[in-house]
């Protein structure tokens, strides 16, 4: 794969930024949101690890679905902030619904609302960077972006510890915070990006699950997607650090500390592990975050205080760090311009059907079984997903 190299006289577009603020807000009010929502749905409407499981997979398995064909209508009609504007729209519309919830019915129904708006915007928005990027600074921008989603993934949680505090555990009215930063990320998105012009030509609409269509992606990129899978069957949902962490005696108001730290560590590593990506080869820093993950797992799975939980979370966070941007920058590296969209709808197609098996999976491991062999089967997932990228290296 190419090593660019950055110059001093290449700077981010505005449009990165941008985008990286947008996603700050949306991510603030989501994770206050979710740094909660485990204990909301296990604690106060009686769920299951099983269901917590299920809804988990099933909303970020639709996430990663309707990515497809957002990223593919993108490339069809050549504009990407309309996409952008819809998805964070409902996003904002589904966060009063949660603290409405009076079953885990309802919140699923919340859950869907808010990861479909995910889905829209996901492919789009990682089109517009590659857009708009320069290819000697790709990693950094793409770093930047998922560095600042990450700062709003750090603050929600602390602005959710600051609330219960302040409303005495009162998990419903803290829930009714959400909305005031998601309005706010649609209304900087909607006045503060802009995308390139871009030839009106006409262009045919591609799917990416026909046969022809498939045929134009390169072997490197179905590499990218072959390890992106197995990675994310390794890595199941957040929920479970935070139900790990009540099961260890952190006391509610404080289990969204855990989101702090895993988000502290993502944050902090996210933008330096993308510029090293722009000159060191990419895959080396992926195997390091998949190791992050192993030793993560492991002391997650044998851990008997606090503070060997938030060890493993911390490094958990600096596994994320390491990979997603990453992940992005690697499947834009081996696609060309006018399939990118599809590329990144295609790259999430696969990655919704191992999500989905692996946040279902977690639940009935822990149901049945207990919280060690869940993470002890993320460790083995992980271990795989760095033996498959040790053989794509040794065949390249």
């Amino acid at each position: 794969m190419p090593a660019f190299k950055a110059t001093p006289q290449q700077a981010i577009p505005r449009t990165i930024w941008a985008l990286g603020l947008v996603s700050l807000f949306m991510d603030l009010s989501s994770e206050l949101v979710h740094s909660l929502l485990p204990l909301f749905l296990v604690g106060t409407l009686g769920a299951s690890m099983l269901t917590v499981g299920l809804i988990e997979g099933l909303a970020e398995a639709s996430a990663l679905l309707v990515k497809v064909f957002s990223g593919v209508f993108s490339d069809f009609i050549g504009r990407r902030k309309g996409l952008l504007l819809l998805g964070y729209g409902l996003a904002a519309l589904s966060k009063p619904l949660f603290p409405l919830a009076d079953s885990a019915q309802t919140v699923f129904a919340a859950r869907l609302l808010d990861r479909i708006g995910k889905g829209i915007r996901g492919a789009p928005r990682d089109a517009l960077i590659a857009d708009v990027a320069p290819a000697a600074i790709r990693g950094a921008c793409f770093g930047l972006r998922q560095s600042m989603d990450t700062a709003g993934a750090f603050l929600g949680p602390i602005l959710a510890i600051v609330l219960m505090l302040w409303f005495d555990g009162n998990i419903t009215q803290v829930l009714w915070f959400a909305p005031i930063p998601a309005v706010l990320a649609v209304a900087l998105l909607w006045g503060g990006v802009r995308e390139p012009d871009r030839p009106t030509r006409p262009r045919p609409l591609r799917s990416p699950v026909r046969l022809r269509s498939l045929g134009q992606f390169s072997r490197a990129f179905w590499w990218v997607v072959g390890i992106g899978a197995v990675f994310t069957l390794a890595r199941f949902s957040e929920a479970f650090l935070l139900l790990r962490a009540a099961q260890l005696g952190l006391p509610l108001s404080w289990v969204p500390l855990i989101m702090v730290v895993m988000a502290a560590f993502y944050m902090l590593s996210a933008y330096p592990a993308g510029k090293w990506s722009d000159r060191i080869e990419r895959s080396a820093l992926l195997a390091a975050s998949l190791l992050l993950l192993i030793a993560a797992d492991v002391l997650l799975a044998y851990a008997e205080s606090v503070v060997s939980m938030l060890l493993g979370v911390a490094l958990w966070g600096l596994h994320m760090g390491f990979s997603q941007g990453i992940l992005a920058a690697l499947v834009a590296d081996t696609t060309p311009a006018e399939l990118k969209g599809s590329a990144f709808g295609l790259f999430n197609l696969i990655s919704a059907i191992a999500v989905l098996l692996a946040s279902a999976t977690a639940g009935w491991l822990w149901q049945a079984y207990g919280a060690a062999v869940t993470f002890h089967a993320g460790a083995a997932l992980a271990t795989a997903a760095l033996l498959l990228l040790g053989l794509r290296r040794a065949t390249q």
